[in-house]
């Protein structure tokens, strides 16, 4: 019973990230002819949209393996392409047909792989290993930010993101299996889930504001399934169902090779655009 809630949870809160996606997109590229994006309507309630979907990601982590819900949760990807394209597959592309079908089932997959256990105790090395994992990131992150290109920036998003997901999930209750405010103020991954998530919706704002939704919300969503599922399963105990290892690899290239349609210039747009 439990593992079917925190996925209806995971599942609603990709409903939520989709929701957020779509309203921080058009908040972001109001943001260019008048309020700055923290100061519109549509990014603001994007942000409440995220806070909202955060929380459920939330619950479903402490049940659930990162792998699992970093997919369900990159199921967005399907809606945020129909929005690009006024919600009918109709007025999808060959490409990005393929590339939406190949992104989510090889996501399927990769979260069909994932054993639902979690483990009772991290190894010692974890904690600091993410630590200095997320200092690298902030470090990089200026330099990202300048090239303003959407692919890089919606990479920075993912791994904010899934740096966030892989902090909630290394947090550990205390003692007698509840969570205490004093333990989590002395807890520096209660503070890398901070960090790493305003970085995750900045690098997102930043990429919306030059690429089409779809697009930006493809790299997102691979990025913080593959980079945090491969974390998680090498320093969280996450573990990949018996006989499961080929149907994942599988399903990282498929969702790989769908991002690669998904990102591809379309010559006729192009043409469009120049005449």
């Amino acid at each position: 019973m439990t593992t079917v809630l925190a996925l209806l949870a995971a599942l609603v809160a990709m409903v939520g990230n989709t929701v957020a996606a779509l309203w921080e997109a058009r908040g972001s590229r109001l943001a260019k002819y008048g309020r700055p994006v923290w100061l519109q309507p549509w990014f603001l309630a994007g942000l409440l949209a995220d806070i909202v979907a955060w929380g459920l990601t939330v619950v479903a982590l402490r049940f659930l393996p990162v792998f699992a819900v970093q997919s369900i949760l990159a199921g967005a990807i399907a809606l945020t392409t129909l929005a690009d394209n006024e919600w009918s597959p109709w007025n999808l592309n060959h490409r990005q047909r393929f590339g939406v079908i190949a992104v989510l089932g090889g996501l399927i997959l990769v979260a069909s792989s994932a054993e639902p256990e979690r483990p009772s105790a991290l190894p010692p090395v974890a904690t600091p290993a993410l630590l200095v994992s997320f200092a690298v990131l902030l470090v990089a992150a200026p330099f990202v930010w300048r090239t303003n290109r959407t692919v890089p920036l919606a990479v920075l998003a993912g791994l904010g993101f899934g740096g966030t997901s892989l902090a909630v999930r290394a947090i550990h209750p205390g003692a007698d299996g509840s969570f205490h405010i004093l333990d989590l103020a002395l807890d520096p991954l209660a503070y890398a889930v901070v960090a790493m998530g305003v970085l995750g919706a900045l690098g997102f704002a930043k990429s919306l504001q030059n690429g089409a939704t779809g697009v930006a919300t493809a790299v997102l969503s691979v990025t913080e399934v593959v980079v945090p599922g491969a974390v998680g399963i090498a320093l969280l105990g996450d573990g990949i169902r018996p006989g499961w290892d080929i149907g994942a690899l599988i399903g990282v290239v498929a969702a790989l090779a769908g991002v690669v349609a998904l990102t591809r210039s379309d010559p006729d747009a192009e043409r469009h655009r120049v005449h």
